[in-house]
């Protein structure tokens, strides 16, 4: 019988680095993380490319070696037990791997096959049904669009009812309404009891699908909790002001007398003023700016945000990503 109290994923001081090439010194590309993720909910891991989010997803999958540290994946040492692991894991990466010259059901059948599971007949029209693609069944993957071959993806990870599910990415690439129908997908498995990892670069994803989620930057996790309390940590409101580089420090100044201010960050454009009400200080910082003879190139106020979360994290916005502004100033 499973241990319930046994974490689903737990991580210590997981680190991996590399070999350098021709006399190069090593490269850590995950450099001494912990993780700890519970039975039954969706886990975010969050970043931009080359953050160590699928080197990090290898590790746990057994696809990479350790370097140093500890893992346990469904209470198994990731380790000492790599085939034991991989009997209870899913596993979908970024690159579908599917050939295009089966059709669907062909390749669950196969996939069943190779996992021993009982009936596969029966186990493949059940997954077809699951993902919604039974009415494609008899058809060649070659002819599928992208969201149906990562949904045909989503279905070989569980021809054997996985304790975990890694998903690296799955909605990269996809059209609106193609992840839409992947963030169903996820919720079915997740409510079926099947722990789900899921990497994405996409804000909006991890706050639509994820229970709790870390944010990894440069190999290393700097913030980590729910979407909404790592939101409610920075304050009532973002205001971003668009500003030269030689105007922000005396922009920072100018502003550090702003009623309600709760700090100030560094961003792309210029600066992020987080502040209990937004909608009041707008007007105060234009003024307090003109004062200081400095003329923003905007000024927008959102409510906090994901994409905010990690801008205050990590000092930049995540690639891809856009602030949903609610009131804009200027140019």
């Amino acid at each position: 019988m499973t241990d319930e109290t046994v974490l689903a994923i737990d991580a210590r001081g997981l680190v991996k680095t590399f070999k350098g090439s021709r006399g190069q010194p090593d490269v850590p590309a995950v450099a001494g993380i912990d993780l700890s993720v519970e039975r039954g909910e969706v886990f975010g891991f969050l970043g931009p490319n080359g953050a160590g989010k699928t080197t990090t997803v290898r590790m746990l999958c057994t696809l990479l070696p350790i370097t140093a540290g500890t893992a346990t994946v469904a209470g198994v040492d990731v380790q000492a037990h790599p085939g034991h692991v991989r009997r209870l894991i899913g596993v979908a990466l970024q690159e579908v791997g599917l050939d295009p010259t089966q059709t669907g059901r062909e390749l669950l059948e196969l996939q069943c096959g190779l996992y021993r599971v009982p009936n596969p007949k029966l186990r493949a029209e059940e997954l077809l049904g699951l993902v919604g693609l039974s009415e494609a069944a008899d058809r060649t993957i070659k002819g599928y669009s992208g969201g149906m071959k990562r949904r045909l993806d989503l279905a070989t990870a569980l021809v054997h009812e996985p304790s975990v599910l890694f998903l690296d990415e799955p909605t990269t690439g996809l059209d609106p309404a193609s992840r839409i129908t992947i963030w169903d997908e996820v919720r079915r498995i997740n409510a079926a009891g099947t722990t789900v990892f899921l990497t994405t670069q996409y804000l909006e994803e991890a706050d639509q699908l994820c229970d709790r989620l870390a944010i990894i930057d440069g190999g290393q996790i700097v913030s980590s909790g729910t979407p909404d309390a790592l939101k409610a940590e920075l304050g009532s409101d973002a205001v971003t002001i668009g500003l030269d580089a030689s105007d922000r420090d005396n922009a920072r100044h100018a502003l550090g007398s702003l009623n309600g201010l709760d700090h100030i960050t560094e961003s792309e454009d210029g600066l992020a003023v987080y502040v209990d009400d937004g909608a009041s200080v707008v007007a105060p910082i234009v003024q307090l700016l003109a004062a200081a003879q400095i003329h923003p190139n905007m000024i927008s106020l959102a409510r906090p945000t994901l994409d905010d979360v990690f801008l205050a994290a990590t000092g930049r916005r995540i690639e891809g990503q856009s602030t949903e502004t609610n009131a804009e100033v200027g140019e």
